[in-house]
């Protein structure tokens, strides 16, 4: 995920490979060179898949936890990138990045202490939670007032049980430090609810026990019972998995 502000351009994750993320940069206009920072949200390939490789060709500043940094620079398996690329965050700082203020919180994932972030710009913020089995009041907290959302919706529980999964990564998926299911999201979703909320994107499906129709349908049905505004429903997008999702400005 890209988040572009007036002037700084800031990757959320590399979890595709880096020829994927070039391409994506490419297409919305963004020469990968002006990348100014990659914060990754923890160590699982699924979000550093392409770091190494994208940073052997724009060497920027890399941004996680002190844990998530170590769990991926090993990760690298003998090719090392030079390590004042990488710089520890914790979460209830701020970093700053030209003209964004990046905060993070933690996540409840099995991996190396995981966290969410935000992003905020010119009256603008953009919050993002993927990856937690549960949530809590410092997700919500983090989540709320924001302009644009993206919020895990990782699988339909009917779907998982009944699907390929070995029992015991069933157990993991719906676990407390596993994913969001459609249900989590729409109650994640009745809780952060605001007036100015104007996208919901969802984000992290599964591709074995969920469909974006799916996710969306339930959605949809979260948003028509409890959003009690005047102002315009938020508008929902399912985010792809290998490929850019459609330009979303606010």
């Amino acid at each position: 995920m890209c988040v572009v502000t007036q002037e700084a351009r800031i990757l959320i994750d590399a979890g595709i490979s880096a020829k994927k993320i070039v391409e994506g940069l490419l297409g919305a206009g963004i020469e990968p060179e002006t990348v100014d920072a990659v914060f990754i949200t923890h160590e699982h390939t699924d979000h550093t898949a392409g770091l190494r490789v994208f940073l052997q060709r724009c060497p920027v500043t890399v941004y996680g936890t002190h844990e998530t940094l170590q769990s991926v620079i090993a990760g690298f398996g003998g090719k090392p990138l030079p390590t004042e690329l990488f710089r520890s965050i914790t979460p209830g700082t701020v970093v700053t990045v030209r003209d964004a203020e990046v905060s993070a919180c933690y996540t409840s994932h099995d991996a190396a202490k995981s966290v969410a972030y935000g992003v905020r710009a010119n009256g603008k913020y953009f919050a993002m939670a993927t990856d937690l089995g549960c949530y809590d009041n410092t997700i919500v907290n983090h989540l709320s007032g924001a302009d644009a959302v993206l919020i895990e919706s990782n699988y339909d529980r009917d779907m998982l049980l009944v699907g390929p999964y070995s029992y015991s990564l069933k157990q993991r998926v719906m676990g407390a430090r596993g994913h969001l299911s459609n249900d989590d999201c729409g109650s994640l979703m009745v809780s952060i609810m605001h007036r100015g909320l104007k996208h919901i994107i969802l984000g992290h499906l599964s591709k074995e026990n969920n469909y974006p129709e799916l996710a969306l349908k339930s959605a949809e049905c979260v948003l028509a019972k409890n959003w009690r505004y005047t102002e315009p429903c938020p508008k929902l997008t399912v985010a792809k998995r290998d490929f850019p999702t459609e330009e979303i400005s606010f």
